[in-house]
C-alpha cells in the first residue's frame, strides 16, 4: 500500500517512515499503524566498545526506498522521497542491533533500527529508562559535504496525540550542532553533553506518521560537539522537552538512525542498541 504524498510504500511488518529537512519545511514521511513486535532491551547503562566492529554473518539488504521490517528493538525502516527506488541500502544482520545505511543521490535517505510501537505506543514514562548504546563509523569521502545538503546521526521517532517528529541530534557529516533554519529555545545538559533544544512545526512533503495530519511539531535535542560512541538517555531528553511544556504524546517508535540531504555516502553502526525498562 502507498500512502501519503511521498509516495511511502509499506512492507509486511511495520509502521511508514519519514524524516525532516532543515532551513523550512521538513520532508516528512507517511504512515499509519502496524506496529512490529518483540521483547524490549534492557535498561541500565552498559560500557559501550568504542572500536566494536560490524558484524561478520546473516547480513540482509534492503534497497526498496519505503520499507521495513524487523522486530523488538531492531525493527529497521528505510525511507527516501527520491524517485530511484534503489538509490539507497539498508543492511540488516537478523536480531543483532547493528545496520549499515548507504545512499546514492537518494534525495532526503533515513536508515533506522530500534523500537517500533506503531498506534499501539504509549508515553514515554510508561518504557521507564529509555536508552540508545550507539557506535557509528561515519564515510563520505575526502569532502564530508558530498554527505548532502544536511545531515545528521543521532536517536528519532515520531509519536501520536499530538502528532510529534522527534529528533536527538549527536553528530553529522558537517559542522555541529545541527542547524534546523530555527533558533534554538534553550539548552540541557544531559550525558556529559550540551544540546540545543529547538522546537519547530513544518508540513514536511511527505506526510506525516499521523493518521490525517498535515502539519506537525518537531522537537530537537542538538549536541554542540559531535560523538561517535556512548549512551544516549533518551528519556531524559524527553523529560527536558516536558519541562519546557512540549507535549510528546504516544510514542511509535524511538530509532538510531542516520539522514543525510542527497549526496552519497555510509554509515556503519556495529552497536544500535535502543533499551527500554518496560515493554
Amino acid at each position: 500500500m502507498t500512502f501519503g504524498t511521498g509516495g511511502v510504500t509499506f512492507g509486511t511488518g511495520g509502521a511508514g517512515t519519514g524524516g525532516a529537512g532543515t532551513g523550512g519545511a521538513g520532508t516528512g514521511g507517511a504512515g499509519t499503524g502496524g506496529a512490529g513486535t518483540g521483547g524490549a532491551g534492557t535498561g541500565g547503562s552498559v560500557e559501550i566498545d568504542c572500536d566494536a566492529q560490524m558484524p561478520t554473518s546473516g547480513a540482509m539488504g534492503h534497497t526498496d526506498n519505503n520499507l521495513q521490517g524487523g522486530s523488538g528493538n531492531t525493527a529497521w525502516s528505510i525511507w527516501s522521497n527520491g524517485s530511484d527506488q534503489n538509490a539507497g541500502t539498508l543492511t540488516t544482520y537478523g536480531t543483532t542491533p547493528a545496520f549499515r545505511a548507504e545512499w546514492n543521490n537518494s534525495g532526503d535517505f533515513l536508515g533506522r533500527m530500534g523500537f517500533e510501537w506503531g498506534n499501539s505506543g504509549k508515553q514515554y514514562t510508561e518504557y521507564g529508562t529509555i536508552e540508545a548504546n550507539y557506535v557509528w563509523n561515519k564515510a563520505a569521502g575526502s569532502n564530508p559535504g558530498v554527505a548532502g545538503n544536511y545531515s545528521y546521526l543521532g536517536v528519532y521517532g515520531w509519536s501520536n496525540n499530538p502528532c510529534v517528529e522527534w529528533y536527538i541530534v549527536e553528530d553529522s557529516f558537517h559542522a555541529m550542532p545541527f542547524n534546523t533554519g530555527d533558533p534554538p529555545v534553550g539548552t540541557t545538559e544531559i550525558d556529559g553533553g550540551t544540546y540545543n533544544l529547538v522546537y519547530r512545526t513544518t508540513s514536511g512533503t511527505g506526510g506525516s506518521r499521523c493518521n490525517g495530519v498535515s502539519n506537525w511539531e518537531q522537537f530537537y535535542s542538538i549536541r554542540l560537539e559531535g560523538k561517535r560512541c556512548g549512551t544516549i538517555t533518551v528519556s531524559d531528553h524527553f523529560a527536558a522537552w516536558a519541562a519546557r511544556g512540549w507535549d510528546l504524546g504516544a510514542l511509535l517508535e524511538v530509532k538510531i538512525v542516520v539522514e543525510a540531504a542527497s549526496g552519497t555516502g555510509y554509515v556503519d553502526f556495529p552497536v544500535a542498541n535502543v533499551t527500554t525498562e518496560n515493554p
